[in-house]
């Protein structure tokens, strides 16, 4: 259980604040309800960049590093399709030091040009190392359009190419600050050795001025149900074949999330593992072999990937794999399996609670669902699959008309 107060400001910045007086550290999460599928398909890539920028100095705070770093803080940032989240640690003594900071840049960015620039070729060469020139780095740019048609999840959260980076000017950074990094679009978490009343007086102190904005209201493109199965055959130079299928699946706070993901887990989590035992172990077709999902807050992906063996066609490989699926919709999950991911799911879950900076996390991600509480009704909701519940959406969703399936060949083999 995850204790929790709320509030929001006039400006329409929801903040949480979770007090642990256990620890003796102080944790804000920032979560800006903005990703890569709120981005322009002419202009990919902006949110990443704008986690990069917002490290580059704010309208009156030049380095925002260097005073976090003489308090004894530490942050980073990540973002997906879906957020952008900013996070920070820090000696609970000093937590106003993360009231001004986060406070200065939720208002304003410098706009300065050579952050820009600076920061630009920062994401570029960062899209050359991780996703052109490292092998299979560039599955995820292929896969995505093959799976997705019309929903903005058809590009990677790092863009769709280099050159929508390469042209974004200033108008455009702009743009995308005052669209999306406002007050209204924005969860803010504090956690550890604070009070509510010490957070609250904060907020109002540091954040209740800034203008709360126009918040976007998000319209984006369902996609259509997928009909026919797809294909596409790549080749590179990588170390071996490998076998990418995505399936398409409900979205993150669906009712039908648990059972889908759980599913998953029962295909490919462990040694004891279904497509494991017999297609690594028995038949060895793979080499290694995984399944899992995106997580992502609109329909997402069931997807299984793994590494064929020398000596085994790609066609030979998924024709394995449909067997075993098939198999499994045939028979069904049996109780021990489910019983079996069902506690993996569960401890995995009260580990991550162990460090406050998850608790902040989890909570503001729940919060995107409307009822910030999710982060506590989440292990009720596992616990409550049932065996019909996984078989029903294995029925539903691993089919051959609902898959996209990518052959990713090494050359000369």
């Amino acid at each position: 259980m995850i204790p929790y107060k709320q509030f929001t400001l006039e400006n329409g910045l929801r903040v949480l604040v979770h007090e642990d007086p256990a620890v003796q550290i102080a944790v804000m999460n920032i979560l800006y309800d903005v990703g890569s599928r709120d981005e322009l398909p002419t202009k990919t890539g902006f949110a990443h960049l704008f986690e990069h920028l917002m490290f580059g100095g704010s309208a009156n705070i030049p380095s925002y590093d260097e005073p976090l770093q003489l308090v004894g803080g530490e942050n980073n940032a990540f973002t997906s399709t879906d957020i952008t989240n900013y996070y920070l640690t820090l000696p609970a003594a000093n937590l106003e030091t993360a009231f001004w900071l986060e406070s200065d840049r939720m208002l304003s960015l410098s706009f300065d040009p050579n952050v820009l620039e600076v920061q630009r070729k920062v994401v570029i060469e960062e899209f050359k190392q991780r996703y052109l020139n490292q092998p299979y780095g560039d599955v995820w740019l292929k896969l995505r359009p093959l799976a997705y048609k019309t929903h903005p999840y058809l590009w990677a959260t790092i863009g769709k190419e280099i050159s929508h980076i390469e042209n974004a000017t200033m108008d455009d950074v702009k743009e995308f600050f005052f669209t999306h990094y406002i007050p209204s679009n924005a969860i803010m978490v504090v956690a550890g050795k604070v009070t509510f009343n010490q957070v609250k007086d904060l907020s109002e102190k540091w954040f209740a001025p800034i203008p709360s904005g126009k918040r976007k209201v998000r319209n984006l493109p369902a996609e259509p149900k997928q009909v026919e199965k797809r294909m596409l055959t790549v080749e590179a130079n990588v170390p071996a074949n490998a076998l990418y299928k995505t399936y398409h699946m409900p979205g993150r706070f669906n009712k039908d999330y648990y059972a889908s993901d759980l599913m998953s887990d029962v295909l490919s989590r462990g040694h004891s593992s279904r497509l494991y035992q017999t297609l690594v172990k028995e038949k060895e077709i793979f080499t290694s072999i995984s399944s899992f999902v995106m997580g992502t807050i609109d329909p997402g992906m069931l997807v299984i990937n793994g590494r064929v063996k020398e000596g085994i066609t790609l066609e030979q490989a998924e024709d394995e794999l449909e067997l075993v699926l098939t198999k499994f919709k045939t028979e069904g999950v049996q109780n021990s399996e489910l019983e079996k991911v069902k506690n993996q799911a569960l401890a995995t879950m009260e580990f991550d609670k162990v460090e406050v900076l998850n608790r902040a996390m989890n909570l503001a991600f729940a919060s995107l669902s409307g009822d910030p509480d999710l982060v506590n009704k989440e292990p009720d909701r596992i616990k409550s699959v049932t065996n019909e519940d996984i078989n029903r959406m294995a029925t539903e969703i691993l089919t051959e008309t609902n898959s996209s399936a990518m052959y990713y060949k090494a050359s000369g083999k």
